[in-house]
C-alpha cells in the first residue's frame, strides 16, 4: 500500500456495535476518504498560492499594508474563485459523509438498537437521566452537519446519532485515527504513559465524550481505575455505552451529564479530568463554568487535560488562523473561531488553574502505521483535521505545594 493512500475503509476494526457498511457503502466513504486527502494534501496548499500571488498583492494595493485580522483574509478569500472551489468541495464532503452515514445506520436500525439494548441492559455502563437537557447552543445548529447533532434521535431510546458518528469518522478525518477511531484517546494514554509511567488515577473524568472513542482507551490503558465519561446526548451515550461493552471494557461508565454542573460529585473526587476536541463545542459563557466545575473536582495532585487544535496565538500567521477558521463558518462549529482566539491559558486560570501549574504539549494519534499511514505534508495542511494536537493541561498543587 503507497504511504501515499488513506487505508480501505475495511480497515476499520468491525467491533459488535459498528454499522455494517454493504459494497456501495463502503465504496462511497472509501470515494470520500480519499476526497478528504486530496482536498487537504494535494489541492489545500493552493489556497495558499492565491492568497500570495493574487489576494494578498490586491489588499495591500487597495490598503497600503497587510491584513491585521484573519476576517480580513477571509473576506477577501471568499471572493477567490480557487478558495470557493475548495471550499465548496470541502462542505460537500461533509455533507455526502452524514447522508451515507444516515442511509447506512437507518438501513440497519432496528438490529443496532436491539444489540445495544442487550448489551446495557446487562453491562451496567450506562447511566441516563431524562432531567438533563441539552444545552441550546448544542441544539442551534447541527454540529459537523449531523442531522440532529449528537443528541437527535429517530425515534426514542435509539441509537441511531452515535452509530453515523461512529461509522463515518474515518472518512472525515482520512483514517488518521486508527481502526477503533481512537487515536486521540491512545495519543493521551501514550503521553501519560510516558510522563508518569508510575501513576495509577483511582478515577478518570472524561468530559464530553460522545461515543466514548476517547475515553474507552484511557479506561483500557488504566484497568484499576473508575471512569466516568460523561455528556448531555441520550443517543451518544446509548451507544457508546453498548461499544464499550462490547469492546470488553468493563471499567468505565457512561453517564448523562453536563459538565457545566458536576454536583453529583464531591470536590477532589477524580485524579484525572479531561476533554478531547470538546472545549470549542462550548460558548464563551458555558466554557469558564465548565471549567470551573473541572477543577473543582479535580483532587489535588490531580490532572486537567484539554486537547484541542492550536489556539490562534499572534505567533501563528493569519492566514494559518483564517484556514483553521474554516470549520467555524463551513462545517456548523459555531464556537470554533472565538474559543480558539482566546488565550486558553488565561480562561483557565479564572478557573482557578494557576499559569504556572499550566503546560501545552504536542500529542499525536497513535495508530497502526503499517495499517493507517500518515503523511506530513497533508498534516501540515489539513488545519484541523490533521490528527495532531496541543493538549492544555495542568498538573493540581498539592497542600503543602500551595503553602510553599
Amino acid at each position: 500500500m503507497s504511504a501515499e493512500l488513506p487505508p480501505p475503509y475495511t480497515a476499520l476494526t468491525k467491533h459488535p456495535m459498528l454499522a455494517r457498511t454493504n459494497h456501495d457503502e463502503s465504496a462511497r466513504f472509501n470515494f470520500l476518504t480519499h476526497l478528504n486527502r486530496y482536498l487537504s494534501g494535494t489541492l489545500g496548499p493552493g489556497n495558499k498560492l492565491a492568497y500570495e500571488k493574487r489576494v494578498l498583492p490586491a489588499f495591500r494595493e487597495e490598503h497600503g499594508r497587510d491584513p491585521e485580522h484573519r476576517y480580513e483574509i477571509r473576506d477577501l478569500m471568499n471572493q477567490d474563485p480557487f478558495h470557493r472551489m475548495w471550499s465548496a468541495l470541502k462542505r460537500n464532503s461533509m455533507e455526502m459523509r452524514q447522508q451515507n452515514g444516515r442511509s447506512t445506520v437507518l438501513r440497519q436500525l432496528d438490529e443496532l438498537d436491539a444489540q445495544a439494548r442487550q448489551f446495557n441492559e446487562h453491562s451496567g455502563q450506562l447511566e441516563l437521566d431524562p432531567k438533563i437537557e441539552q444545552p441550546i447552543y448544542q441544539t442551534a445548529v447541527d454540529i459537523h452537519c449531523q442531522p440532529g447533532g449528537y443528541h437527535g434521535e429517530e425515534r426514542p431510546g435509539d441509537v441511531s446519532a452515535g452509530a453515523n458518528y461512529d461509522v463515518g469518522i474515518f472518512a472525515t478525518t482520512g483514517g488518521a485515527l486508527g481502526g477503533l477511531n481512537d487515536g486521540g484517546g491512545q495519543a493521551v494514554v501514550a503521553w501519560a504513559k510516558k510522563e508518569r509511567p508510575d501513576w495509577q488515577p483511582r478515577r478518570i473524568l472524561d468530559v464530553g465524550c460522545t461515543v466514548g472513542h476517547n475515553a474507552v482507551p484511557i479506561a483500557a490503558a488504566y484497568p484499576d481505575a473508575e471512569v466516568i465519561a460523561i455528556d448531555t446526548a441520550g443517543p451518544s451515550l446509548r451507544y457508546g455505552a453498548a461499544r464499550a461493552a462490547g469492546l470488553g471494557v468493563k471499567n468505565i461508565k457512561f453517564v448523562q451529564a453536563s459538565g457545566e454542573d458536576l454536583s453529583r460529585y464531591p470536590d477532589g473526587y477524580f485524579d484525572w479530568v479531561q476533554t478531547t476536541m470538546f472545549l470549542h463545542e462550548l460558548s464563551a459563557e458555558s466554557m469558564p463554568r465548565l471549567l470551573a466545575e473541572c477543577n473543582r473536582v479535580l483532587a489535588p495532585g490531580g490532572l486537567i487535560l484539554h486537547v484541542e487544535q492550536p489556539q490562534y496565538s499572534p505567533e501563528m500567521p493569519l492566514f494559518e488562523q483564517f484556514m483553521r477558521d474554516w470549520d467555524a463558518f463551513n462545517n456548523n462549529e459555531p464556537f470554533w473561531s472565538a474559543m480558539h482566539g482566546v488565550d486558553l491559558k488565561d480562561v483557565m486560570a479564572g478557573a482557578g488553574f494557576n499559569k504556572a501549574d499550566q503546560f501545552v504539549v504536542g500529542v499525536r494519534a497513535v495508530v497502526d502505521r503499517s495499517i493507517f499511514p500518515a503523511a506530513e505534508s497533508e498534516e501540515q495542511e489539513d488545519y484541523g483535521r490533521a490528527a495532531v494536537w496541543n493538549a492544555y493541561g495542568a498538573w493540581k498543587p498539592v497542600a503543602k505545594e500551595l503553602a510553599a
